[in-house]
């Protein structure tokens, strides 16, 4: 006798957009953004929560998508590295910096560091290099060595620090 599958509305905000798909109970987050709402830039590594390349943000907090069920975010605000970027197409600061630093090399890693930088550099506008390779320690990437994306992270900490004070000289 073959099991039915129940599959059950879910329905999120992915990157300010509202979208509605389908997952059964056991469907990881990771496999639902990737399959069924096509964001393919969430990348799936050790289905373990070790490696960090499925992270995204979850109302605003990086979280390893393989390591929670699409049903536990039913009405949740979901970001993904394709929101990343700026409305008119371009690169947001953040990956600018990669790229200016060369902070990539084949890039599977790079979608979850990205996420985790975004929620990082928001708790922590002025991280000294000890921080940010405390954070980079939850992500494996075996292509960079991490001094490259270090540099990015701190170039767009200062960035960020020399605009706000800008505004409040202003």
């Amino acid at each position: 006798m073959s099991e039915q599958r129940t599959r059950h509305p879910i329905n999120v905000t992915v990157n300010g957009v509202a979208r509605t798909g389908h997952a059964e109970s056991r469907m990881l987050l990771s496999d639902f953004i990737r399959h069924e709402l096509g964001a393919t830039g969430t990348h799936v590594g050790c289905e373990h929560g070790v490696c960090g390349a499925c992270t995204v943000q979850i109302d605003g907090v990086a979280t390893r998508s393989c390591l929670c069920l699409a049903r536990q975010v039913d009405g949740c605000d979901l970001r993904t590295v394709e929101g990343l970027g700026n409305h008119d197409g371009t690169l947001g600061a953040l990956q600018q910096a990669f790229k200016k630093h060369h902070a990539l090399q084949c890039g599977f890693c790079t979608a979850g560091i990205l996420m985790s930088c975004v929620d990082f550099l928001e708790r922590l506008a002025d991280p000294t290099e000890e921080q940010v390779r405390d954070m980079l320690s939850g992500h494996l990437c075996r292509c960079t060595g991490y001094t490259p994306i270090v540099e990015a992270i701190l170039d767009v900490a200062n960035q960020l620090k020399t605009e706000k004070s800008e505004t409040s000289h202003a």
